[in-house]
């Protein structure tokens, strides 16, 4: 390698692209080039002659010694420098004749390349935490379909294996599911979906998420591995179900329509009383009265005593509807405190047929001859 030069380099070295620090065995620099002033902030003139370790100190136990060298094919060397940049340089020895004199270093800023690799590594930790822990399966494609990576505990209830999938195209593996292969053909069109499909025996909720341009992968995937939550998901819907089958048993019982005699049908009113569970008695009241012709329909409210005036209006709406079918309704069994509700609302009874007891409301159908 040529010598220093009086320029702070050796002349046909002094516009590489990298920058150059050259320096004696004393650590004394005597080769300073532009790239080095303009990372460092020294002109070549503040640099030469003063120690490297002074200009350029380090951290982490790095030391410029380790960069002497007198191969002409030394490897390159990390130094950690203390304004928090970390460096690759090259080291080559500068000879005069057959004596070396010092070392030209050339060094590459790559902080930036670590801080990436760092970030990738992470991104691979992660990714490796995921997929062998979680009930997941991870895939790549090429944009043909073809498999490029396959992953994921998931496929431990599967009878696939990575090895089995990787090269092989999902397009013709699962040619048989229509649902599947329109899933992936989205995909590799760039479309971003989700779909939860049956495959292996296993339900799974999967993403397929197209990769951005120039790259070797085309789309990536990601199936969680829910079959449990589905079954889980049945039993709840089943269970709500039959709750909803036993409400309505219940209802039923609670406001049974009996019949006592042909054309007069007998409604006890039994429990708590809201204006939603007056709307279904009135539902089926007024069904009962069509479907068994019946001429007169009894109210009993011997099994409540209070009711507020909303629900009170809606039992005195139920006995003009029972009018409107064509048949006589009338109220039975009236709590004190009910028939205080109903004449705090001010409405007009006249017309409304009232007797104490289901007795005499019977009795009264006997008399008048109501019975078909």
């Amino acid at each position: 390698m040529s010598t220093s030069g009086e320029d702070g380099g050796t002349a046909d070295a002094h516009r590489v692209p990298f920058v150059r620090v050259e320096f004696d065995r004393e650590l004394r620099v005597v080769g300073w080039n532009e790239r080095a002033e303009q990372q460092f902030g020294r002109s070549a003139a503040e640099a030469r002659g003063r120690s490297v370790a002074d200009l350029l100190p380090l951290t982490g136990g790095g030391d410029w010694r380790d960069l002497w060298t007198e191969r002409d094919d030394a490897g390159s060397t990390r130094l950690d420098h203390a304004d928090g940049r970390a460096w690759e340089w090259t080291a080559a020895p500068v000879r005069r004749g057959a004596e070396v004199v010092g070392v030209a270093c050339y060094g590459v800023d790559i902080t930036a390349r670590i801080a990436l690799a760092r970030e990738a590594e992470l991104e691979h930790v992660m990714l490796r935490v995921l997929v062998d822990n979680l009930p997941v399966v991870v895939c790549s494609y090429a944009a043909d379909g073809t498999y490029l990576y396959v992953a994921g505990q998931g496929l431990a209830n599967t009878s696939l294996r990575p090895e089995q999938m990787i090269g092989q195209n999902p397009l013709t593996m699962f040619a048989d599911d229509d649902d599947a292969v329109e899933f992936i053909r989205r995909g590799l069109e760039g479309t971003p979906s989700r779909m939860t499909i049956h495959s292996q025996d296993r339900w799974w909720d999967s993403w397929h998420i197209p990769a951005p341009p120039d790259n070797r992968a085309a789309l990536v995937s990601m199936s969680l591995d829910v079959t449990e939550a589905h079954a889980q998901e049945l039993e709840l819907r089943a269970r709500l179900d039959l709750i909803d089958r036993q409400q309505r048993v219940i209802r039923e019982l609670s406001t049974p329509i009996i019949e006592v005699w042909e054309g007069v049908v007998v409604m006890p009113i039994i429990g708590l009383v809201d204006s939603m569970r007056t709307s279904e008695i009135m539902d089926s009241l007024l069904q009962s009265v069509g479907r068994m012709r019946a001429r007169v329909a009894i109210l009993d409210l011997t099994g409540i005593e209070v009711v507020d005036t909303a629900t009170a209006n809606h039992l005195l709406a139920m006995i003009r509807a029972v009018r409107l079918l064509g048949a006589e309704g009338i109220l039975t069994g009236i709590h004190p405190s009910i028939a205080q509700t109903i004449v705090t609302l001010g409405v007009d009874l006249t017309g409304f047929l009232v007797h104490a007891t289901l007795r005499q409301a019977l009795k009264h159908c006997l008399a008048t001859g109501k019975r078909a």
